[in-house]
């Protein structure tokens, strides 16, 4: 269980420069064979400073997969405000959820970030909270429906359950693309956009008003 001690804020550089080693420890060497000593020296403080900071290797960890998830999200949502934000006219609709979903697709499943993200989870899951427990566990969605309901207060979908929606879009977008093809990599592999495309005319023929 995490140490129920009080940790300190310290540095920001130092608490950066643990994280990063973490980080990278946890992915070449797995958490079970990286050792908090390992992880001080490579990010060159001591064995105490990161006992102060985090407390054990167990909240280092879930320390790592929070930050790497909110650099996710805020890609997401960064997409969100490029692609969707201002979005008025129906004829608009279409083309901006493409571009949406292809940004996705190249800036954020094809990135470090979220390879990072998938390994932590594989290597490390044991160690961290439960997805339920989680609380980026449902940012993505809940930020995709967030903007879902702004379109319907603008009167270009209709979305009695915002999650929801966000779960059918995801699904018959990226979901279908990663399943079909293994990956979502929108900048090598041709065959993502005509299967995003018609994601997206699946997910209007069933969320567009009129």
């Amino acid at each position: 269980m995490p140490t129920a001690k009080t940790l300190r804020a310290g540095s920001a550089q130092k608490r950066a420069a643990i994280l990063s080693a973490a980080r990278e420890l946890f992915l070449t060497d797995g958490f079970d064979r990286s050792s908090v000593d390992a992880v001080a020296a490579r990010a060159g403080v001591s064995k105490r400073t990161v006992y102060d900071y985090f407390g054990d290797k167990r909240t280092l960890l879930q320390a790592v997969f929070d930050a790497v998830g909110q650099s996710l999200l805020t890609t997401i949502r960064r997409t969100l405000d490029d692609t969707l934000n201002g979005v008025t006219d129906a004829a608009e609709l279409e083309p901006a959820l493409v571009t949406f979903s292809m940004r996705i697709a190249t800036d954020m499943l094809d990135s470090a970030e979220y390879a990072t993200l998938q390994r932590l989870v594989r290597t490390g899951s044991g160690h961290l909270p439960h997805p339920d427990e989680h609380a980026l566990t449902n940012a993505p969605e809940e930020a995709i429906g967030e903007r879902f309901v702004a379109l319907a207060g603008a009167g270009l979908l209709d979305v009695p359950d915002a999650r929801l929606a966000a779960d059918h879009f995801i699904a018959l977008t990226f979901g279908v693309t990663i399943s079909r093809l293994g990956s979502a990599n929108a900048a090598e592999d041709t065959r993502v956009r005509p299967l995003i495309v018609e994601g997206v005319r699946a997910f209007l023929r069933a969320y567009r008003t009129g």
